[in-house]
């Protein structure tokens, strides 16, 4: 089992940058990939970038477009999410989740934990 507890959320005016981080309460942290998503006021959870478990592969939505950066620290047990450049588009619930196969993929399904969410919101 698992735990992902996320921060770092805010409030920032647009053009801003935001950190986020999720820890993991597992020492075995360092053996799964982890992702970010977010869910936007009225739209379903979307995928916004991932990373292998050993941090030398990444994946990001094409939303992203170099904004944003996933990277993690398995000594910390931590992910990281730095978001540059945030638009009021951005404003969602963050949410980290952790999975197992190895794959970092963008769907939800593949993910076997997942934080509480941490809400992000961008003024204009």
């Amino acid at each position: 089992q698992v735990q992902l507890e996320e921060s770092g959320g805010g409030l920032v005016q647009a053009g801003g940058s935001l950190r986020l981080s999720c820890v993991a309460s597992a020492r075995t942290f360092n053996a799964y990939s982890m992702g970010w998503f977010r869910q936007r006021p009225g739209k379903e959870r979307e995928f916004v970038a991932a990373i292998s478990w050993k941090g030398t592969g990444t994946n990001y939505a094409d939303f992203v477009k170099g904004r944003f950066t996933i990277s993690r620290d398995n000594a910390k047990m931590t992910a990281y999410l730095q978001m540059d450049n945030l638009e009021p588009e951005d404003k969602a619930v963050y949410y980290c989740a952790a999975e197992l196969s190895g794959w970092y993929g963008s769907r939800a399904e593949e993910y076997d934990y997942w934080g509480q969410g941490t809400q992000v919101t961008v003024s204009s």
